[in-house]
């Protein structure tokens, strides 16, 4: 917590933080029916036959007189589960790799700064290819595993340099104050700061959040299939290029903005208190 010393949180507009989900939702829609407008006037020059009605069975299919998930919906649960596994592991490997920064430790910081250098400075889908073919057959990690392992040390080196700033922008007087009550750095960091940078960080990790969702995307690339391998396969198959990769899209904007939705009500929960 030394590296905290001396530094004074920054008085920043929160106007923008406030700003509702609901905007991004409208200006979204107002950019889907101007490309709606843009593809209804260029469709004769185009020369594209758009067979929309066969998209519905790739999402849910009626079977025997019940619904079945179709190939698009069980490519969404996995990149779902992915990414939902990713995150949980992501946070952890930031707030540890951000403690470490501003620990007193010379080897911490070390291996911090050299994991954050190494991590963000390479592409992630090469990070994804190494873990798999190199570390994956030393490692005995499946394809699934090796996923989670490259998304979540790809994402928790952003989401350490967030958690830092949360906990610097916490001011040092409380901190002293918390040491003079004789409360251990430990306790002073779990009962003081982290509640406290919880409320600064919240909405840049939402956006990391997304991101990982949005990044998640790559790992088809060692045959997983996800919703983006499932839809390749449904354009190999179907050629319906267009109509799959929108509805594609559409799913992916479907899962961030429900996300954003959630975080933004907990934001004005948090708030209040």
């Amino acid at each position: 917590m030394s590296g905290a010393a001396g530094l004074k949180p920054e008085k920043t507009s929160n106007r923008g933080m406030l700003r509702s989900p609901l905007v991004d939702i409208v200006q979204f829609l107002v950019l889907l029916l101007i490309i709606g407008y843009l593809f209804s006037r260029g469709e004769a020059n185009l020369g594209y036959n758009w067979q929309w009605y066969q998209v519905p069975p790739f999402i849910m299919r009626s079977v025997d007189g019940g619904l079945q998930a179709g190939p698009l919906l069980l490519g969404l649960g996995i990149t779902l589960k992915i990414s939902a596994i990713s995150l949980l592991c992501a946070f952890p490997i930031g707030l540890i790799t951000a403690v470490l920064r501003l620990s007193d430790l010379t080897m911490g910081r070390f291996l911090a700064r050299g994991y954050l250098e190494t991590v963000r400075n390479t592409p992630l889908l090469i990070q994804i290819f190494f873990i798999y073919f190199v570390l994956g057959p030393v490692l005995g990690l499946d394809r699934f595993p090796a996923a989670v392992l490259a998304l979540s040390l790809f994402e928790g080196a952003y989401a350490s340099e967030i958690f830092r700033s949360g906990i610097l922008s916490v001011d040092q007087g409380q901190i002293e104050a918390a040491a003079s009550l004789g409360l251990s750095r430990f306790n002073t960091f779990r009962l003081i700061v982290l509640p406290q940078a919880i409320r600064t960080i919240l909405p840049p990790l939402t956006s990391q959040a997304i991101s990982l969702i949005k990044d998640s995307a790559l790992v088809s690339t060692i045959a997983i299939y996800d919703l983006t391998m499932q839809a390749q396969a449904l354009i190999s198959e179907t050629f319906l290029t267009f109509e799959i990769w929108f509805t594609v899209a559409i799913l992916y904007l479907v899962i961030t903005i429900t996300l954003s939705l959630c975080v933004a009500y907990l934001e004005k929960r948090l708030k209040r208190y």
